[in-house]
């Protein structure tokens, strides 16, 4: 027989319309009756956030890829160019989507629940305009800053994501001769103004755009206002940072952030009834293609949704809270050191609470007996106890070495700031690797004991964030494994200076062990499978668009290897391809909680390895981040972490699978138990915290309502 070319374009799907497909399974969400009112209105801001972001770092690559004249294909087969023209069609549908949920559902529903967004200032009663004219000129008024162009005044600078109102106005009486004006919504003031309630209790809110278009001609004192219209824009903002030529790269970072405001324009919107002259002057200014336009039927840049979710008097329209619960194996110990000495310590956020990293960092900052800490940060809270602790430590005279990795798109210069803080407590501060970023969650302790020096670790999948770690779902194992300390040790020692160890215990490190380590495990199965002994693979992770892995999980799958695949975003694998991809599943889940945990599964012939980890299977992080990959060595917590993949791929609520024509569908739930695996895990923790000493009787299905029909 003929081999199989496991890397034929047509075996794979573009990383980028993948990606839209998952923000569209997010509108999905948006557009369920079944969830309550603001948990929809909440998932819409989040497509239009992600979409943003996919604009100014995806869609900007790929343009300068196009500039650059670059036309290798992707692992799809698609040239650069090709993919933008998907891209723009693709996304032109999704935001028509975005905005049909929006007119057509959204807005109707907030009315029928007492809220009622007017979108236009001539559908205000008289009373509300005498309102609201006296809150422009007391609150709006003195902010704003108009802005025209003539020959004396250039076309302004307009800020990347900013919300702008332009016009063409004329002097009186000459209206051949009108002129381009605009000025910015300010982000300082809130977007949407409530207005007086009405004597039923109805309330009323207004966008603040439409409070500026109808008053725009006090700002043009002397013209007449021709026509006036909102518009937006996204810019480039991919930082191009040349490491090996940066004297200071903190420095670097710093000029580069700057930039993004001066970056290439790569997408405007604009109001769907804009005037053509006043669009014309747009396109030309901005040098932007049709496609690069999208013409909104609706209030431009859904992300005020978010803010919105936070007005009070809708909690019975929210899921309601969840708290995180406390971990198990902690309930009896106070002393967390102790606790660890014990026996490794799983937790599961955010269905167990965050606070025993904290408190490690906390403890090990204040007791006398700890010699040194050191951790990596990728993204932190704004006001991070984990910082705060670090800090304290360097003033209590321990060794404390951090890396703090600068190049966290979006997260730069909130980085920065730790850095220059943890720097001024005496904190030994590492600014990542050249030509690397570092992705790793891990944080190493050194304490003197009776019986000698005894290093503690904690390894997670998810950042040191203590904000996100109440809505990520991520995993952490805290362990006093003299091997797995070890190999700690040698992170930092090779994150800190150059030494690079030839061996490793335990863990598993990219971009120099990772892949090889991740090809071993899944070819291992594969020949498992061949000799006819126990293979599977499970595998939970973000993304999954690495050509070799995907091959070699084709390659295990013609061997007989069933693979199940649990991908929250990107997946550039395809299903039930012809004696390729028959045994492999994929799905994706998308809730309440952003699903961030990476866990692999390996039946080895009957003999279980688990492992979990910082790493999607994605180039980025097996060739270009540092990244660590862990074993889960302990039966109990095996047992555990094995019982939240069944868990997952029981899920017929929020699960989508990916089918063989290569779209996601929802789970077919005739005959099936009705689970939702992130509320099953909020209750299991609850009853865990009652019972902690039995934790296996927490486990039963816990039965859902069936959900209702999408809108069309």
């Amino acid at each position: 027989m003929a081999a199989i070319d496991y890397i034929k374009p047509e075996y794979y799907t573009n990383r980028e319309l993948s990606w839209l497909d998952f923000n569209m399974r997010i509108l999905g969400e948006a557009r369920d009756k079944k969830n309550p009112l603001f948990e929809r209105i909440k998932f819409l801001s989040i497509t239009a956030s992600n979409l943003d972001e996919f604009f100014m770092i995806r869609v900007a690559s790929l343009k300068d890829m196009v500039h650059a004249k670059y036309t290798k294909p992707d692992i799809a087969g698609l040239k650069p160019e090709a993919q933008l023209a998907l891209i723009q069609e693709k996304a032109h549908y999704l935001v028509q989507r975005q905005y049909s949920t929006y007119n057509r559902s959204l807005v109707p529903a907030l009315k029928q629940n007492g809220l009622d967004l007017v979108m236009a200032h001539e559908d205000l009663t008289a009373s509300q305009r005498e309102f609201l004219d006296q809150y422009f000129e007391e609150n709006i008024y003195p902010v704003l800053t108009p802005m025209a162009m003539d020959s004396s005044r250039p076309f302004p600078l307009i800020r990347n994501k900013s919300l702008n109102i332009g016009a063409l106005i004329s002097k009186k009486g000459e209206k051949s001769k009108a002129e381009f004006a605009t000025v910015q919504v300010p982000a300082v003031l809130p977007r949407v103004i409530e207005l007086p309630a009405g004597e039923d209790g109805h309330r009323f809110g207004i966008l603040l755009e439409e409070i500026i278009e109808a008053n725009i001609d006090k700002l043009f004192l002397n013209c007449d206002v021709v026509c006036v219209h909102p518009y937006r824009i996204m810019r480039n903002a991919d930082l191009t940072i040349d490491e090996d030529e940066a004297e200071d790269l903190l420095k670097e970072i710093q000029k580069q952030l700057k930039k993004r405001q001066w970056g290439e324009v790569i997408r405007l919107e604009i109001e769907d009834k804009m005037d053509e002259k006043l669009l014309k002057v747009l396109k030309k200014e901005f040098a932007v293609k049709a496609d690069d336009i999208y013409p909104i039927s609706g209030p431009l840049d859904l992300t005020f949704l978010m803010k919105m979710y936070g007005l009070e008097g809708f909690d019975h329209l929210k899921t309601p809270p969840y708290a995180p619960q406390p971990v198990p194996a902690l309930s009896e110990e106070p002393d967390i050191f102790e606790a660890i000495k014990k026996k490794d310590i799983l937790l599961h956020h955010p269905y167990m609470t965050f606070d025993p990293v904290v408190d490690f960092i906390r403890k090990a900052a204040r007791d006398p007996q700890v010699l040194a800490i050191k951790q990596t940060l990728y993204r932190v809270s704004g006001h991070s106890p984990i910082v705060a602790a670090l800090a304290l430590a360097a003033e209590n005279g321990k060794q404390v070495s951090v890396l703090v990795e600068l190049k966290a798109r979006f997260d730069e210069e909130n980085n920065i700031i730790w850095a220059k803080m943890l720097e001024k407590a005496g904190c030994h501060v590492i600014y990542g690797l050249v030509g690397l970023k570092t992705h790793s969650k891990i944080t190493l302790v050194v304490r003197r004991e009776e019986d000698g020096i005894r290093r503690y670790v904690h390894l997670g999948t998810g950042n040191y964030n203590d904000t996100t770690a109440k809505l990520y779902t991520d995993c952490g194992i805290m362990t006093c494994s003299e091997a797995i300390g070890e190999d700690a040790t040698a992170v930092f020692n090779m994150l800190s200076g150059y030494s690079e160890p030839k061996t490793w215990n335990r863990l598993a490190l990219a971009p120099i062990w990772l892949r090889g380590k991740f090809l071993n495990l899944i070819r291992r199965e594969a020949d498992h499978a061949r000799e006819g002994r126990p293979a599977r693979i499970i595998a939970k992770m973000n993304s999954l668009c690495d050509q070799e892995i995907i091959a070699a999980l084709y390659e295990a799958s013609a061997a007989g290897v069933k693979i199940d695949l649990i991908v929250r975003g990107i997946c550039c694998l395809r299903v039930g391809i012809p004696k390729v991809s028959e045994n492999i599943s994929v799905r994706s889940i998308v809730g309440t909680f952003l699903e961030h945990s990476r866990i692999f599964y390996f039946q080895n012939g009957g003999e279980e390895e688990l492992y979990m980890g910082s790493a999607d299977w994605m180039p980025r992080n097996l060739d270009k981040r540092v990244e660590i990959l862990f074993p889960v060595e302990d039966k109990e917590i095996q047992e555990e972490v094995r019982h939240i993949l069944d868990i997952q791929l029981a899920d017929t609520l929020k699960a989508h699978e990916l089918t063989a024509d290569n779209t996601y569908e929802k789970i077919d739930k005739r005959g099936k138990v009705l689970l939702c695996a992130q509320d099953y895990f909020c209750q299991e923790a609850v009853q865990r915290a009652k019972k902690p000493e039995d934790p296996k009787e927490t486990r039963v299905f816990i039965p859902a309502e069936p959900v209702e029909e999408e809108i069309s």
